[in-house]
């Protein structure tokens, strides 16, 4: 509390120092808007900022800034404005009450070296350690101290703040917020990060700067979020320049004319941040995160209601196939712990005639989350492929009798253990469930009749490893031992994707190259199928089989009229092969690939690349002609 004590007195102090009356600064910062899916960790540019400032300080306590750059870019359609303190720096490392967002975000939080807030928070010395800044030799020696309200239901400040051994002025402050802190029910959390910098060998002043906010809606769990990130440095200073006295009257930040801000000579491109950081968090967010989680171990710290309307996808709520007719759900989210998230969805399949319904619980981000499923007669799809989102299958069985789906029901039960971000790390699955074949309960209106599949009881254990490859390319290898009934296999799937897509280039590029492999007890439900949309388009639909297959696909777009028309060029080239194995009664027509298959193909894309309809030709044998219309796959998991 000594240590709080000098740093409160260090912050508000009013003794000035002579040789330091004024300082000016440039800032450059990028502001980036886009969504984000929990359940799977990706996430999707919709909108990217650039901007450019100029900072103030004269003595004792005046700051001005002005915007004298600011360009953007629309990957998406928006019309997101944002909050004024979102496109400038803080300067006093906050003022005795947190305002966020023009007080619409998080209003009035009080500081926890304000006067009087030993009385609203505990404080407790974590660490002593040495840090630099900017590539420096020099070290600093900081403390780090952890902070927490008394009332965590009431607003305040959770994180640490990183002081000065020898003076007690602030060198990092990274914290979130309670969730009663937050004015905004959209608001999920907010996290900030601010480092200041020793200057002149006495002052620490802003270096620095993140945050991200991130919001749903607060009535509906639609496993979508959207998320505004921000990232500022500050430097180099100028100090004790000649400032003239009007530069501080009237509002705090200025801007200049909008064809000055336009033309500004910025340094570095619109999305170079972006290129070189990714729109994952970044490692100051992800500590944030997990210091808070530590700190507060017992309350949840998302601003959201505890009860909300659950759909994991719009079809969640309403489908058509011939596997079940129309069928009709919800589901509900709540936490029947601060450190566990339940999922419970249901619905009634009006052709079986039949319920279905699962439970997920997961816990609170860690280093091991661990995510436990029940479900009854959740619907299957064959092969490794999905072949079309499933809104798509629902308006191709109601208008051409077709849903590009391979049906099959499943009860059971799985635990997977993955790391604190989906799909950024390990992850390995224990699963238990009874499989069964689906029927075709749309029997006389032309749809292709159901395979069939191998029942039983099947105990599994699903390994899946992620990997980054060059070229900034991503690639993941999915392993599984499992035995159904008195049957003991195992397969194994490699996948690579390369996406070339700045926003700006001539083409926008999508390659995918994936392989894999089972053993010779493997069921036809673990087998791979090729053919037809979402594989090699322009052959019969998954009529080739394997318990081997490799697949080459390549897609490309090019904007004719941006954003709303641009053409397409797709190609794709795979094989499988069956290993003289044979097929159940109600496989007629499938088989190996006999060698390689190739096709091509063209198109358009409507609205930002999002819309699809393209023209493919099989090459060879067996080929034909096919309409595709599709989305974009980034897309597919809301559908």
């Amino acid at each position: 509390m000594d240590l709080v004590e000098r740093a409160r007195v260090e912050r508000h102090s009013a003794v000035v120092d002579t040789a330091f009356r004024a300082y000016q600064a440039d800032a450059r910062g990028y502001v980036y808007f886009f969504f984000d899916r929990p359940d799977s960790g990706e996430r999707t540019l919709v909108k990217a900022d650039q901007i450019a400032l100029q900072v103030f300080w004269q003595a004792p306590d005046k700051t001005r800034q002005r915007i004298v750059g600011l360009r953007d870019k629309k990957v998406l359609p928006t019309n997101i404005h944002y909050h004024l303190d979102h496109l400038t720096v803080v300067q006093d490392d906050f003022g005795d009450r947190i305002r966020i967002g023009d007080g619409d975000e998080v209003s009035d939080v009080l500081h926890p070296l304000a006067p009087g807030a030993d009385s609203a928070y505990d404080y407790r010395l974590a660490d002593s350690l040495s840090i630099r800044y900017g590539g420096g030799t020099e070290e600093v020696k900081v403390y780090e101290i952890r902070v927490r309200p008394r009332d965590p239901g009431a607003p305040g400040y959770i994180g640490s703040i990183f002081l000065d051994r020898t003076t007690a002025a602030i060198v990092r402050m990274s914290f979130t917020f309670t969730p009663s802190s937050y004015v905004d029910p959209y608001l999920d959390y907010i996290r900030i990060s601010l480092d200041n910098a020793l200057w002149m060998g006495r002052h620490w002043l802003p270096y620095r700067q993140e945050v991200e906010l991130r919001r749903e809606i607060p009535q509906l769990d639609f496993l979508v979020g959207s998320i505004i990130r921000g990232r500022f440095e500050i430097g180099p200073y100028v100090f004790n320049p000649q400032l003239p006295p009007q530069l501080f009257a009237g509002r705090g930040v200025t801007a200049a004319p909008e064809p000055d801000r336009r033309a500004f000579p910025f340094e570095r491109g619109l999305f170079d941040d972006l290129e070189q950081d990714g729109l994952a968090p970044t490692p100051s967010l992800e500590e944030i995160r997990a210091e808070a989680r530590r700190i507060v171990t017992d309350r949840a710290l998302s601003g959201l209601a505890p009860v909300r309307l659950y759909f994991h996808s719009f079809s969640d709520g309403l489908r058509y196939d011939r596997a079940e007719g129309v069928f009709a759900g919800a589901g509900i989210d709540l936490r029947p712990l601060p450190s566990v998230q339940m999922r419970t969805s249901g619905g009634y399949a009006f052709g079986r005639e039949k319920p279905s319904g699962s439970v997920t619980l997961q816990g609170a981000p860690a280093r091991v989350v661990p995510v436990l499923e029940a479900y009854w007669d959740r619907l299957g799809d064959l092969g490794p492929f999905e072949a079309a989102a499933p809104l798509i299958r629902s308006l191709g069985a109601t208008f051409a009798s077709q849903d590009w789906l391979d049906p099959w029901f499943a009860r059971g039960a799985r635990l997977t253990l993955r790391g604190s971000r989906p799909g950024a790390g390990p992850s390995v699955a224990f699963r238990w469930e009874r499989q069964a074949s689906a029927s075709d309960v749309l029997a006389g209106r032309g749809f292709p009749p159901v395979r069939p599949i191998s029942e039983g009881n099947l105990a599994a254990i699903d390994a899946r490893a992620p990997f980054p490859l060059p070229g900034a390319g991503s690639g993941s290898l999915d392993l599984t031992l499992a035995r159904l009934g008195a049957r003991t296999f195992a397969s194994a799937v490699l996948r690579d994707r390369w996406t070339l897509d700045r926003p700006g280039d001539a083409w926008s590029v999508r390659a995918d190259v994936s392989a894999g492999a089972a053993t010779a007890e493997t069921p036809v439900q673990e087998l791979f199928l090729l053919g037809g949309r979402g594989t090699l388009p322009g052959f019969p639909f998954r009529e080739f089989v394997g318990r081997g297959f490799w697949l080459a696909r390549v897609e490309g777009t090019h904007p004719l009229l941006q954003p709303w028309v641009g053409i397409r060029a797709t190609a794709a080239l795979g094989a499988t092969t069956f290993a003289s194995a044979s097929l159940p009664d109600g496989w007629e027509g499938a088989h190996d690939s006999g060698g390689v298959r190739a096709s091509v193909g063209a198109g358009v894309s409507l609205g930002w690349d999002v819309i699809r309809l393209d023209v493919a030709r099989g090459l060879g044998p067996g080929g034909l002609w096919e309409v595709i219309f599709s989305v974009d796959p980034r897309f597919r998991p809301w559908l």
